[in-house]
């Protein structure tokens, strides 16, 4: 049997009820936050300090997400700049009762590196 997780998610969780949107699928809020988090997440061990998101320069909801499922955060940084760091980001599910990873959304996020006073510092290369 093939296994089903080739790569490891920077967060992995499970969507409750309290994220439900009024067409019965998960607040994409609260995906845009998983996914603001995750790539956070990433940034910082790659400056070893704090960073502030500044843009999100792209946004694709591909498919509901649903109470239930297995919901997956994968992140990689596609660009390093002076101060900023561009990331990947790509959510999938795992549906209750199903094996198979479905890519729902995916996004490219900036963030630039902060100094001790909240000002833009050089990343290191």
């Amino acid at each position: 049997m093939e296994k089903i997780y080739k790569r490891q998610p920077t967060i992995r969780t499970l969507p409750t009820q309290s994220n439900i949107n009024s067409n019965g699928h998960i607040f994409g809020g609260w995906i845009l936050s998983q996914m603001d988090s995750a790539a956070g997440i990433e940034a910082i061990r790659r400056v070893k300090g704090p960073v502030a998101t500044v843009a999100i320069e792209a946004m694709k909801f591909l498919a509901p997400v649903n109470i239930g499922d297995w919901l997956s955060v994968y992140t990689d940084i596609t660009k390093v700049g002076r101060t900023s760091l561009t990331i990947h980001i790509e959510v999938t599910v795992v549906r209750r009762g199903h094996e198979q990873e479905i890519k729902v959304t995916e996004g490219d996020f900036v963030f630039v590196a902060l100094d001790k006073d909240h000002k833009p510092t050089a990343v290191e290369k």
